[in-house]
């Protein structure tokens, strides 16, 4: 297991690869930040007991996908739960197209074989 600083040991790690729509880069910077404030933000607290996000810019390196939304998550409910209100939004397959969906278990393999995590 890895050392972390969330309120919980994540269960599963959640990538999504998302890009960004014509309308959503039509807003301005302001307008883009208040959509954040007000529709994804209280979403993030409302399951932060549960759920932790990074954001991640990939647009300078790739065209098939813009952002990776990083959730980890201290089980597969509270991951369904997030899901569940994020598609409730415009953020969900409208000002950004969700591409691909990969999840994951962090060192499963050396777990299920009871050895230590390789590490750099």
């Amino acid at each position: 297991m890895t050392e972390t600083s969330l309120p919980f040991e994540p269960a599963l790690t959640v990538f999504m690869l998302v890009k960004t729509s014509p309308e959503w880069l039509g807003f301005s910077v302001d307008r883009r930040f208040e959509l954040l404030a007000e529709q994804f933000t209280p979403i993030l607290k409302k399951h932060a007991a549960g759920i932790a996000l990074r954001f991640f810019d990939v647009e300078f390196y790739a065209t098939r996908v813009t952002d990776v939304w990083m959730w980890d998550a201290k089980d597969h409910h509270a991951y369904e739960l997030l899901v569940e209100d994020l598609r409730e939004t415009a953020f969900w397959d409208r000002y950004f197209d969700i591409v691909e969906i990969l999840p994951g278990v962090e060192n499963a393999y050396a777990r299920n074989y009871d050895r230590p995590a390789i590490n750099a």
